[in-house]
């Protein structure tokens, strides 16, 4: 199997975010970096895939420079190539994202499709929840989001998708185009052997010429920070009756 898996690389998860002067970006000076929750976990399927079918797993990013780390950690724990897009750092929208992808992408198989093509449900920052999708109507191909089970059969892949009475389960050939929701599995660390491995592993840079038009960002808006306040009611049996209020307070007496 030939499996691609698409990452991005955010802020970490719970990081305190704080936006520039103008407006228009994030400060990253004082953040550090991973790659997307969602993202993490359609690598370690990927690999998984891998082990159980064999083949071969590429791991495809656009973005700075520097998300070369995020590459080299997917290749730790298990991804055979690695390609970087590279940009200039500035903001892209999910449009302009999934054309320069799904370009990249054709050139990658030079006519022989990836089996799998694996995306997160949504990016840990922006949450747009529209790049993959994007990318599977571009390339024509059949696609599914929310998933948290994947089985491979001959030629047909089969997905699961939590819903609240339980599961959807859908039939796809392959080619496909999958996205992945956090919780499908439980991603691996990376074993010492991997990190140095990862360290030699040659990224092939590609670039692309895909039309920047789209959306335009207007400016970051960074949200009132809500306080939340902890009141002790009391200790022991003098708290009954304070807490006799608070229920009669919330109407559950």
């Amino acid at each position: 199997m030939k499996i691609l898996v698409c990452v991005k690389r955010v802020p970490l998860p719970g990081a305190r975010i704080n936006v520039t002067d103008d407006g228009l970006e994030v400060d990253a000076a004082h953040l550090g970096f991973t790659t997307s929750p969602h993202e993490e976990c359609a690598v370690e399927e990927a690999i998984r895939q891998k082990e159980r079918h064999g083949g071969e797993v590429t791991v495809l990013t656009l973005g700075p420079s520097e998300a070369e780390e995020q590459l080299r950690y997917a290749a730790s724990v298990g991804a055979d190539h690695a390609v970087l897009v590279e940009t200039d750092g500035a903001p892209w929208d999910p449009q302009r994202t999934a054309a320069a992808l799904a370009d990249v992408i054709r050139e990658l198989e030079g006519g022989d499709p990836f089996d799998l093509v694996l995306f997160g449900n949504e990016s840990a920052d922006s949450g747009g929840f529209q790049v993959g999708i994007r990318v599977a109507v571009a390339l024509g191909r059949p696609t599914v989001q929310g998933v948290k089970g994947i089985e491979v059969s001959g030629g047909v892949v089969t997905v699961r998708r939590a819903i609240d009475a339980g599961f959807e389960v859908y039939e796809l050939p392959r080619p496909c185009v999958l996205g992945v929701r956090e919780g499908l599995n439980l991603p691996r660390y990376p074993t010492m052997k991997g990190r140095l491995a990862s360290k030699k592993l040659e990224i092939r840079a590609l670039t692309t010429d895909v039309d920047p038009g789209g959306q335009t960002r207007v400016r970051l808006h960074r949200p009132v920070e809500a306080v939340s306040e902890t009141v002790i009611l009391g200790e022991g049996p003098d708290a009954a009756a304070a807490v006799v209020d608070v229920f009669a307070e919330l109407g559950v007496l």
